[in-house]
């Protein structure tokens, strides 16, 4: 009998092994909402889903592993570092996504090159639930809706050292003082970068004035001579919360997880103007799996699903569930929500021909220093061939000197 109970005993044990997460789990949502995803008949599907590094909870809530399990759809998860990135991969072809997750203007763009499928809204119903459109309804206008859903909002902020910089700076010029030598970290993609010297220099952020682009190139190209900033994207987390640099420029709501990591960082919206951004749920022409991409953004609209999102990514939420959730911790935050901001301005696509420019442009500002460590490698190499060949010679003459000898 002992040993029937210790038998009965250990079989419970295991078993809690498997139905204890379950159960945890399904605290989450309601049986409805379980069994809504239960019967969409994903089972056995596979979903690709692209998007932005860090940029959805896989901690206190891991997203991904939950779709799975509530629809039994499998998710391939791949991370990009910028919309130029992702376009270039996407437009390439050879990979197939059925989720991508894009910045505004490059919504514009891919909706103009045939890019994307409309959204079916009636697969989506937690976007007429959720969505503020009061407070958001402005960045979806003229058809932009039709085929994307917003994920996220922000602008572009100066995130600065308190430890390098005594001053609070109010200016994008500061990128430009000598003294921060080395010490500086800017975008590296070309329209945040460009569209900070386009600030400094008072023009519109979306011009095709080839006159305007070459200034805010030579701009730039003047703070790599001056400056020498390092150009990066998700690097930014490491390289700022180890203390080691004055600026960075980067997104607000990123500012609110570096200052965790290092609270020595302070941020400034600069008068000039900053960029205001959404990113958007999208559905790639070439997409194998639309129900399952349509419930996938249906899911990330779930309220908690929304919730945890927020909290993890810290950038502004359009879910209107989220912001009236009293348990959510950014609702007053000055960098990822803030008041009266002035001198703003959306990015939107530029004409082919001025793409076109902009990234060779780019690729001069960016090439510039690389030219120069090319030039010096090159010139080093010559020099130690140049010293091989007169070793070379005097020791022949060393040696013919010592046969005559």
């Amino acid at each position: 009998m002992k040993k029937f109970f210790s038998l009965a005993i250990a079989v419970l044990v295991i078993l809690s092994l498997f139905i204890m997460p379950v159960s945890a789990n399904d605290e989450i949502f309601s049986k409805e909402t379980i069994e809504y995803y239960k019967n969409l008949g994903l089972q056995g599907t596979v979903l690709n889903v692209y998007n932005w590094g860090e940029y959805i909870d896989d901690e206190e809530v891991d997203v991904i592993t939950e779709f799975e399990r509530l629809t039994g759809c499998d998710v391939n998860y791949t991370t990009f570092e910028s919309n130029e990135n992702m376009y270039s991969k996407l437009s390439g072809g050879g990979v197939s996504y059925d989720i991508i997750i894009p910045s505004d203007y490059m919504v514009e763009r891919l909706i103009s090159e045939d890019m994307l499928l409309p959204v079916d809204y009636n697969n989506v119903p937690n976007f007429a639930k959720y969505f503020d459109s009061e407070k958001y309804g402005y960045l979806i206008e003229n058809g932009i809706s039709d085929y994307a859903v917003i994920y996220n909002v922000g602008t572009t902020i100066l995130i600065y050292n308190k430890n390098f910089v005594k001053e609070e700076p109010n200016s994008w010029k500061v990128l430009w003082d000598e003294q921060y030598k080395g010490k500086v970290l800017m975008f590296n993609n070309p329209r945040d970068s460009f569209a900070i010297a386009q600030f400094v220099l008072g023009q519109s952020i979306n011009t095709t004035e080839k006159s305007q682009w070459d200034a805010a190139a030579e701009l730039l190209m003047e703070q790599r001579k001056k400056v020498k900033p390092e150009y990066v994207m998700d690097e930014v987390f490491i390289k700022m919360e180890s203390g080691e640099y004055a600026f960075a420029t980067y997104y607000a709501g990123d500012y609110e997880l570096m200052v965790e990591n290092n609270p020595d960082l302070g941020f400034v919206f600069p008068k000039e103007g900053v960029n205001t951004f959404y990113d958007a749920m999208c559905i790639p022409s070439a997409a194998q799996n639309k129900k399952g991409a349509e419930a996938f953004i249906n899911f990330m609209l779930e309220p908690e699903i929304a919730l945890a999102n927020a909290e993890y990514i810290y950038y502004a939420t359009p879910n209107r569930a989220v912001f009236e959730n009293p348990d959510y911790s950014l609702a007053n935050s000055a960098a990822v929500y803030p008041e009266n901001l002035e001198n703003t301005q959306a990015f939107h696509n530029l004409p082919t021909d001025t793409l076109q420019y902009m990234n060779s442009l780019w690729m001069k500002v960016k090439g510039e220093n690389d030219a120069q460590g090319l030039y010096i490698g090159f010139f080093s190499v010559i020099a130690v061939v140049v010293v091989i060949i007169i070793a070379n010679i005097l020791k022949k003459k060393r040696m013919a000197k010592f046969y005559d000898v």
